[in-house]
């Protein structure tokens, strides 16, 4: 009898192998070029703030693959060492601005479930068919405008800069008013219990909030030193326009993997992960530049079947077992806007599908 666990395991295990050369390179050869930019951008600022624009294109792709490394960081896939992926992992979300112990919990879920559209709606929270056809004219309409890729200008904002900020901060503040609260009505032990439990819904546990809280203070003394070496308002033009930009086009690339013309879209009880993997999962074919500043984030179906395999490993594998992917949904650049049209999953099909 076909054994998919172990058919899977014995191909792809040969590339599950870790380098710590390879990875530490990857980072110097990306952190260096970044500094370099941002040393340009500080001269190049005091001729005319017009230069923030290319500078926001170029640093935005650096960051976004900071992002993907530390994704790799979050699988334990980068270096041969847990703490070696701890650490740099913890650095670069200080870079890009996400808290990375809790996002790559958040990201486990998304691989757990991944086919499985009751549990996971994707970034846009995509519902199903009946639940779309029971929405009024107007919630339907509504549906969609929130779907479209303008959004994705603000979500880069708001997903990268402004949440794991203010989650942090209104979450600490309502506890902290919690505590008040129960000392003002002399309910000692309650305030105590709070204090000890520190729970919200911002975050899932203690441990959450305090690499919430490290993440945080870290990049605020970033900021700070920054601000004071070339300037308050020229730091801010180039690093929130850089960092949104690239949660933009991250929320981009996270969105057309998954959501595509007859994607693999079905129910917990009939979910398989091989098949959401290969038939759920998109390849994006891209420029070798862009397959750079991605860190080979193209080859996503690979990275579905095995997350052990590291960025650096993707390309071989593919390459190797190229065969075994021709079903595989292919997408190009010029297919990136028409993926939008497919924001519904329908459970009779177990497909994602179009606009009804």
């Amino acid at each position: 009898m076909f054994d998919s666990n172990v058919f899977w395991r014995e191909k792809l295990a040969p590339y599950t192998v870790k380098s710590n050369f390879i990875g530490a390179r990857q980072i110097l050869l990306t952190l260096v070029p970044f500094a370099i930019l941002w040393a340009g951008y500080a001269y190049c600022i005091e001729i005319s703030r017009w230069f923030v624009v290319p500078f926001c294109i170029l640093v935005s792709f650096f960051i976004l693959r900071f992002f993907v490394l530390m994704h790799d960081c979050g699988h334990n896939s980068l270096f041969k060492s847990r703490r070696a992926n701890q650490v740099v992992g913890f650095l670069l979300g200080v870079v890009t601005g996400m808290p990375q112990y809790v996002w790559s919990k958040n990201h486990a879920y998304h691989h757990a479930t991944n086919g499985d559209w009751v549990k996971y709606g994707g970034v846009f929270n995509i519902i199903s068919t009946e639940r779309y056809t029971q929405l009024s004219k107007k919630d339907q309409q509504r549906y969609w405008r929130m779907r479209q890729p303008l959004i994705l200008i603000p979500a880069g904002f708001f997903y990268v800069l402004f949440n794991p900020r203010f989650n942090w901060l209104l979450g600490t503040f309502i506890v902290i008013g919690k505590i008040f609260k129960s000392i003002l009505n002399l309910d000692f032990a309650r305030a105590a219990t709070i204090a000890r439990e520190w729970k919200t819904k911002y975050w899932k546990d203690k441990k959450d909030y305090l690499h919430m809280t490290y993440n945080n203070l870290a990049l605020f003394c970033v900021w700070i030193i920054m601000c004071k070496t070339i300037g308050a308002a020229e730091f801010f033009l180039l690093y929130a326009t850089s960092t949104s930009l690239a949660g933009s086009i991250g929320i981009l690339v996270f969105t057309i993997q998954h959501n595509f013309e007859g994607s693999y879209a079905t129910d917990t009880a009939r979910v398989n992960h091989y098949r959401a993997a290969l038939e759920g999962t998109s390849m994006l074919v891209l420029p070798k530049i862009l397959n750079w500043f991605t860190a080979d984030i193209a080859y996503h179906h690979l990275h579905h079947l095995s997350v052990a395999i590291p960025n650096y490993q993707l390309a071989a594998c593919h390459e190797k077992f190229e065969s075994l992917f021709v079903d595989v949904k292919r997408v190009h650049l010029r297919d990136v806007l028409s993926t939008f049209h497919f924001q519904l999953w329908d459970p009779q099909l177990q497909k994602i599908v179009a606009r009804i």
